[in-house]
């Protein structure tokens, strides 16, 4: 999972065009060897699953020389690729981008190959799932990223922790309670005032999950703030506030060593459950919480997505058309589904989501449900890309996260408004 490396940005542009910042390891060393081999290098962070795939590639291509630069969090990473964007070397001939950076990149499309124009013809859009391929494609047509995974979002939740609140947990009642975000948090009143406790883990993530449904995000599609203008923002933000106050959040931080502690105990009933946070339920809730966490195909407003990324070709690239052809190979549907086996990672390809390998996969930890088959039809259920420009995802991290945990901590919901208010203001000018 890579989305739990969130937007950490510093106008590193910027910073770089102003004091002419250089960097190491550019492309311009990835030329042909001795051997006549020509050497490419690709660029990723935490996990991908490419470490069997980059060898199988090279015996495939016995012209080929791969050197994979992997970075441990994503926030470095992303750092380190605005910055060698900036100062125009230092990039590898392909680079992952995260989906949550890629509003900061997509505009520059004189910084990287049109994929439609250097990539294999035969690698066509419909690889993808519509919003999957069109959320890497530029204002101006330019098609920047292949897709690679993607984040389908569905709920997971303590079936043992509502039985003790006296709540029904057959299929049909849990999905009720997941129908809409009215009645999510209409269930999450029952529940804390049935126990006392609390309903979910976060403001944040849950509203986050609210803004990722709108057609557009902070900022319209002709780029202007959008925090005020858009209704459905404040909407969202009233109705998780009032949920707040109510006292349905357990008030963590997502990823901290508080939050991560809650899991072991019982400190909330629901998450917010892109595919990958499968993996993070398990590890931080222990094999002694096994059997007691369940997910379901059901999510209020119908779907969403968290997470997932691109892979692009720099113009730094001196083989832009043979990086091309590595990252079209290593987002076909066969090699996805390799990617998923190793890491968990989930394909955005048409064929990878029909896959019987991808469809009969199932999870013990949760009770043995067919996961594969459940993200897939969650996958479906996303409409179309949220358009996210510049800046979008510093607002999620530097105004409204901030200013949800401020009314967490007692800060009235008007307040904390304000505060996101004033905060995206200087984001965006």
């Amino acid at each position: 999972m890579r989305s739990n490396q969130r937007r950490v940005f510093a106008g590193a542009i910027a910073l770089a065009a102003a004091v002419g910042l250089t960097a190491c390891g550019s492309s311009d060393d990835s030329g042909g060897s001795d051997s006549g081999k020509i050497e490419l290098s690709i660029g990723t962070f935490t996990e991908f699953g490419y470490e069997d795939l980059i060898p199988e590639y090279e015996k495939l291509h016995s012209n080929i020389k791969i050197t994979h630069h992997k970075t441990g969090q994503g926030g470095p990473y992303h750092q380190q690729l605005l910055t060698k964007l900036a100062a125009g070397n230092g990039l590898e001939d392909v680079v992952a981008i995260e989906e949550g950076h890629i509003s900061d990149v997509i505009d520059k499309t004189q910084l990287f190959n049109n994929l439609a124009d250097i990539g294999p013809k035969d690698v066509k859009p419909d690889r993808w799932i519509d919003w999957k391929y069109q959320a890497g494609v530029a204002k101006d047509g330019a098609w920047i990223g292949y897709g690679t995974d993607i984040g389908p979002l569905a709920m997971c939740y303590r079936k043992d922790l509502l039985e003790a609140a006296h709540m029904a947990t057959d299929d049909a009642s849990v999905k009720g309670y997941f129908a809409s975000w009215d009645s999510y948090f209409a269930a999450g009143d029952q529940y804390t005032k049935a126990t006392g406790k609390p309903w979910f883990d976060s403001a944040s993530q849950v509203f986050n999950a609210m803004q990722n449904q709108l057609d557009e995000g902070y900022i319209s599609k002709d780029d202007k703030l959008a925090i005020e203008s858009n209704k459905d923002i404040k909407r969202n933000w009233d109705k998780v506030t009032a949920a707040v106050k109510g006292g349905q959040s357990a008030k963590l931080v997502a990823f901290s060593p508080d939050w991560n502690a809650a899991f072991k105990q019982s400190g909330f009933v629901t998450k917010t459950c892109p595919s990958w946070m499968l993996g993070v339920v398990k590890e931080q809730a222990g094999p002694e919480n096994a059997g007691k966490w369940a997910v379901t195909d059901a999510f209020p407003g119908g779907g969403g997505n968290w997470g997932g990324s691109y892979l692009a070709v720099p113009k730094q690239s001196k083989h832009p058309k043979e990086a091309a052809a590595l990252a079209a190979w290593l987002t076909a549907p066969e090699q996805q589904i390799k990617a998923f086996a190793k890491t968990g990672n989930f394909p955005s390809q048409v064929e990878a989501l029909d896959s019987p390998e991808l469809l009969g996969t199932t999870n013990d930890y949760f009770g043995g449900v067919k996961t594969g088959q459940l993200f897939a039809t969650m996958a479906q259920k996303v409409g179309k890309a949220q358009y996210k420009g510049p800046g979008d995802g510093k607002i999620q991290e530097n105004a409204t996260s901030p200013a949800l945990q401020a009314v967490e901590q007692g800060k009235s919901p008007e307040e904390g408004w304000q505060q996101a208010v004033d905060a995206a203001k200087k984001i965006v000018k």
